[in-house]
């Protein structure tokens, strides 16, 4: 059975990283990259130049983008990325870096459209989501697809995967060679670990004082803590990369050269070859981080204060860029300008941690397992949120306070046990997230691109600056 499971995880995130890669290449053509060009009034409208606290929704535009970068921007920077090189070596970054410029269209279209077609719930909330898009903009012959979407979000978006990657994490990396962390007690059929279930419980507490004060409690939280966590990685890497300055140059040129040579790829073959495959590895490792086109960004920004959907839609294509091309770039280069993904055996987080202990020794493990913990622990706070919509969409916003409490409690069970099967179901639930997101948004792009052709002739004739 857990073959099966494993299986049918890989078999389905096969069709979805085509269906997110050739779909992100059709709304970046039909766009004409047009949304690029408005790069500096996307950071002005972060800045909160045009906030007016009058218009419909819970929270301001950074505090929405911060709320998809806190879900985006977690354990897969830091462990995924790491299996990426480890895999396919210094090329799997350029694929990841293509992917992520890809996906910044993808969020540009499914986002707008988060705004543009925003409902109301039960309780008369202004909502926003793939969900919502689906029910007001296609009607009742797509509402499997909007009934999928907002079933799958709330399995797909379950804590498990982060509370287990974290503490064990803490474990590792702050508690290593202490025997204290390897004992257990037994309940029923289990031995418990004491340490993961004491990491558990509080991290369930912290979680539970921000989850419990809904999306303007996650939105501030992840306001004030996303920026903090970024810093700090990135000064913990920029001291790697000055400290390593001599090998900087070489390994970027590598990063582009060995992407279409493959020479340091040690997977399988893909698509027909070395190459295939090395593409396959950059492209998942990227979808998995930055979460274009699975529809959470949206439901992020569908809550922002705005009555300018194209603006929300130049906000979320912020979203892989830092993921990815600034954060996933970040733990590469030190992986790679160290040697450790040369010389070490190490995969996965513990091979980050030798980058970070080789260059900075214990100051650097500690640094690491600050950036690991905020990562991990802001992911926690925004994917509650995603799952209360779905449910709250599916059964009423009742069900969706209820849906918190559960969420919570799955955080010590992933805390404290390996459930490799609840995993990787979880990992199937949220790939399927993709088909409502992509496919709404294909049939919708038209009416997008008109939205965006008089919003931009807005902003070039000035009217937004008077």
């Amino acid at each position: 059975m857990s073959e099966f499971i494993s299986n049918l995880a890989t078999n389905v995130w096969t069709p979805v990283l085509f269906l997110l890669i050739l779909g992100g290449l059709f709304f970046l053509f039909y766009s004409r990259f047009v949304q690029y060009k408005y790069f500096k009034h996307a950071v002005n409208i972060l800045k909160g130049k045009y906030d007016n606290p009058n218009d419909p929704g819970h929270i301001n535009a950074y505090e929405a983008l911060s709320t998809a970068l806190a879900s985006t921007v977690g354990m897969g920077n830091i462990a995924g990325v790491a299996a990426a090189i480890s895999i396919g070596g210094p090329g799997a970054l350029f694929w990841m870096w293509v992917t992520a410029f890809v996906g910044m269209s993808t969020n540009f279209f499914t986002s707008s459209l988060s705004v543009m077609f925003r409902g109301k719930d039960d309780a008369g909330d202004i909502q926003g989501g793939p969900m919502y898009v689906i029910k007001e903009a296609l009607g009742k012959p797509f509402m499997p697809l909007a009934i999928l979407f907002s079933f799958c979000v709330m399995i797909g978006c379950l804590p498990i995967f982060q509370a287990n990657q974290l503490t064990q994490v803490i474990l590792d990396i702050g508690f290593s060679g202490n025997d204290a962390i390897n004992t257990t007690f037994p309940l029923f059929n289990w031995e418990i670990n004491i340490a993961k279930l004491i990491i558990g419980i509080i991290l369930m507490i912290i979680s539970g004082i921000v989850i419990i004060g809904g999306i303007k409690r996650i939105g501030t939280w992840a306001g004030k803590m996303v920026p903090i966590m970024i810093v700090i990685y990135f000064l913990s890497v920029l001291a790697i990369l000055i400290l390593n300055i001599s090998k900087v140059p070489d390994y970027l040129w590598m990063v582009i050269t060995d992407a279409f040579s493959a020479n340091n790829y040690r997977g399988e073959p893909a698509l027909g070859g070395l190459v295939g495959g090395l593409i396959v590895a950059g492209v998942r490792r990227a979808s998995f981080s930055n979460e274009a086109g699975i529809g959470t960004a949206p439901m992020a920004l569908g809550a922002s204060k705005s009555q300018q959907p194209i603006r929300e839609g130049l906000v979320s294509m912020m979203s892989p860029l830092i993921d990815t091309l600034v954060v996933c770039t970040l733990t590469a280069l030190a992986i790679l300008v160290t040697d450790v993904w040369k010389t070490s055996g190490a995969s996965g987080v513990s091979l980050t941690a030798t980058a970070f202990e080789m260059s900075l020794g214990f100051t650097g493990k500690i640094l690491l397992l600050i950036s690991a913990f905020f990562f991990a622990i802001t992911s926690l706070f925004s994917y509650s949120y995603y799952g209360n919509k779905g449910m709250s969409f599916l059964l009423g916003t009742k069900a969706g306070k209820y849906y918190d409490y559960f969420y919570l409690s799955t955080i010590i069970i992933g805390a404290v046990a390996s459930m490799t099967d609840v995993m990787n179901v979880i990992d199937i639930a949220y790939a399927l997230m993709a088909f409502p997101t992509m496919i709404s948004g294909f049939i919708l792009a038209p009416k997008v691109m008109a939205e965006a052709k008089k919003y931009f002739a807005k902003v070039d004739a000035g009217e937004f600056d008077k």
